[in-house]
């Protein structure tokens, strides 16, 4: 039997021990360079930043440039004086900060502040969260009619807000005195009432962003994951605390963040339900206590230093537990 042979060829140059494929795409590679002009703003990661650059401009504006005059007002001396131009601005250093710390009264509105702001976080959240899992479970006309009563509640000023749930808890003509029998009872005379009823007014106006957006993360999970999680006998808060809290965590992380910032700062429900922060200031939250210091005292570098305080706070805040959910390995 005859061994027939085939005999191949290598090419021999230039080209040799090169595939078709793989030159076709080294030209095609130096193609494109050449066509970029090997510019990083085309070709590199700087292309995202010039389409963001306006918006970056516009809240430069909006925000830094406060911020930045906020904090410069703190280190110097400056009030009704200053402003009046009667007296020159005088450099404090960190001499209004020092003041600021070592006032008892201080440190009394921060502990309350905290306490308040983490008491409307956690009501807002609950409130929230369990109508946006109602909402799936209702039919269309309830779920309707609550979602339009939710967002009147959102959309309505936090003035009038304030101002209707003043009537509601009228001691003389509010209509929930007459309804528990309470009498003539002043629901904004005792420290830890006056704080419960603006803690209600804050979750009214406040659940509607969690209801909504926890809603439309819910609506977002696959149906097949809830059925097996009912089908293997999970009750409706096994399946809340196992399923969809864990798959809704980026969801839950923006709300809870939204919510810090704004409960932290609340100030028209103190200021309006309260009359300025209570009986004696005991109703006082940081930024009633800072609009105080700052315009009825005259002292606007003492309330900027606590604008600034109130901005770390913040920060330090939402930079933590952006932190702690990054080591449990969560994408944000």
């Amino acid at each position: 039997m005859n061994d027939s042979r085939v005999s191949v060829t290598a090419p021999v140059g230039p080209t040799a021990g090169r595939s078709p494929s793989a030159d076709g795409s080294s030209e095609a590679r130096a193609a494109r360079r050449g066509a970029a002009g090997g510019s990083p703003l085309v070709s590199g990661g700087w292309t995202p930043w010039l389409y963001l650059a306006p918006a970056l401009v516009v809240l430069g504006g909006l925000l830094l440039y406060p911020i930045y005059q906020l904090g410069l007002i703190s280190f110097f001396e400056y009030t009704q004086a200053q402003v009046s131009g009667g007296e020159p601005t005088r450099f404090r250093g960190v001499a209004n900060y020092a003041e600021l710390f070592g006032d008892p009264q201080f440190w009394q509105v921060l502990l309350a502040t905290v306490l308040f702001a983490a008491a409307c976080v956690v009501s807002t959240l609950a409130v929230g969260c369990a109508l946006a899992v109602l909402l799936t479970r209702v039919r269309a006309v309830p779920r309707l009619a609550l979602m339009l009563a939710a967002l009147g509640a959102w959309a309505t000023p936090a003035v009038t807000g304030s101002t209707v749930w003043l009537f509601l808890f009228d001691p003389d003509f509010g209509p929930v005195n007459r309804m528990l029998g309470l009498g003539d009872h002043s629901w904004t005379y005792g420290r830890l009432s006056a704080f419960f009823l603006v803690l209600l007014e804050v979750v009214w106006c406040s659940f509607p962003f969690v209801m909504v957006t926890v809603y439309a993360g819910i609506r977002a999970v696959p149906a097949e994951v809830l059925e097996a999680a009912a089908l293997d006998g999970a009750s409706q808060w096994r399946i809340w605390r196992s399923v969809l809290a864990p798959m809704l965590r980026p969801i839950l992380v923006v709300v809870t963040i939204q919510s810090v910032i704004w409960d932290f700062k609340v100030f028209t429900q103190i200021y309006v339900m309260t009359g300025g922060g209570g009986i004696a200031g005991q109703n006082l939250v940081l930024n009633v206590y800072a609009y105080q210091q700052a315009f009825a005292s005259s002292q606007y570098s003492l309330g900027s230093a606590i604008g600034v305080v109130m901005l770390l706070i913040l920060l330090a805040v939402t930079l933590v537990y952006l932190r702690l959910l990054r080591r449990q390995g969560e994408e944000l």
